[in-house]
């Protein structure tokens, strides 16, 4: 079987896709998969790095919104178009599997051009335009949010490195700490901001070292490369604060940690949610705000808190968090709140689908055919791709 994966640009876009593509060589390590991507996203370090072909193609950004902007993307999607094209045509691909982004629009209607079948997974509970567009073109769409709001959308989850959805952190738990250079005794929270750090949650938590250290807190706090280029032990009386600027083991993270203070992108609820760790959630107000709608599920069953980004202080951290950590059976209430939302085989249930729908499997009876509401989706020869 040979599948193309088309999700680049960001971490939120690339990781399902690779996750994916280590559970279709599980279940068949013959397996040829090619990853679609840019020359200037992320995918140009991970792809590689995790094993796999990079085939690449112009990016193509599209508004997510109805925008002036639009009127420029026909030009630039041309090119891509066919680049795209060409990659699958050169392994001859038997399905295209589409995660939003920069290249999953010129390989949607690439893949749709050759009559190649096509399956989209959106992440968020608000799509893009792009798999606003994959939706339109096929009947196989899964979601990894309950209630995303895309046309035949099914809920499966976000598929997961197997690094985290293994994870057992209880057991792990003495082990990851040490790793670390924390202490097994202390209540632990794990800060981070996503792969480049969050300017307001290291200013906060920077301002509230004194107040971890006088509740007996510790720290291990991911501030991002660009904020630090080496780890630094800001230990205090004997209570650590490690602030380190990368973790390339976040499953040894979540292990060592009883919560996390941290943005809520849909890659990191999922993956907070799989091992069964709280979130002290600090949505950052981009695209159409579906960082908070993200955590509202995981905060409303009890698996978490949230605030504001424009809220978060180092008195609410004194208030809110320190309290919560400090608090033992609160903090076993919301780690089991926060495990009972996760999903942790969403990467295997979407291979079993993937290979299903590229040996010509007929949908379940939940995934129809997308209705006509008279919207038209064109692709560069004119044709209606409705």
């Amino acid at each position: 079987m040979r599948v193309a994966l088309a999700g680049g640009g960001t971490a939120g876009h690339i990781e399902p896709a690779l996750s994916l593509a280590d559970a279709l060589r599980r279940i068949d390590p013959n397996t040829e998969i090619l990853c679609l991507g840019t020359e200037r996203g992320l995918e140009t370090r991970l792809v590689p790095m995790r094993g796999y072909e990079l085939g690449l193609i112009p990016a193509v950004p599209l508004p997510r919104r109805l925008t002036p902007q639009l009127l420029t993307v026909p030009g630039k999607l041309a090119g891509a178009l066919s680049a795209a094209g060409e990659q699958l045509d050169r392994i001859q691909a038997d399905v295209l599997v589409g995660f939003g982004g920069y290249v999953a629009t010129p390989g949607y209607l690439a893949a749709r051009r050759r009559k190649m079948p096509i399956i989209v997974h959106e992440a968020n509970p608000l799509p893009g335009l792009a798999n606003r567009l994959g939706a339109r073109l096929t009947p196989h769409v899964f979601t990894g949010h309950p209630h995303a709001q895309i046309r035949n959308g099914r809920f499966i989850g976000i598929p997961l490195r197997r690094q985290v959805t293994s994870l057992d952190r209880l057991a792990m738990g003495d082990k990851a700490r040490a790793y670390f250079g924390l202490r097994p005794d202390l209540p632990t929270l794990l800060i981070f901001g996503g792969s480049q750090g969050a300017q307001r949650v290291n200013e906060a938590a920077f301002a509230s070292r004194d107040a971890f250290r006088d509740a007996g807190v510790q720290v291990l706090h991911v501030v991002g490369p660009k904020n630090a280029e080496e780890p630094q032990d800001l230990t205090q009386d004997g209570i650590p604060y490690v602030a380190v600027p990368y973790v390339d083991r976040m499953d040894m993270a979540y292990a060592a940690a009883d919560v996390a203070m941290c943005r809520s992108g849909a890659l990191t609820c999922a993956e907070l949610t799989a091992v069964g760790l709280p979130g002290a959630f600090v949505p950052l107000a981009i695209g159409n705000g579906e960082q908070a709608l993200n955590a509202e599920p995981i905060v409303r069953a009890g698996g978490g808190v949230m605030v504001n980004n424009a809220d978060l202080s180092p008195e609410w951290i004194f208030r809110q968090l320190i309290p919560l950590l400090t608090d033992t059976d609160r903090v076993v209430a919301m780690s089991e709140a926060a495990g009972r939302m996760g999903r942790r085989d969403a990467d295997m249930e979407l291979a079993r689908e993937v290979m299903a729908v590229a040996r010509g499997d007929k949908p379940t009876p939940d995934m129809q055919l997308p209705e006509d509401d008279g919207d038209e989706v064109y692709y560069d020869d004119g044709k209606d791709a409705r």
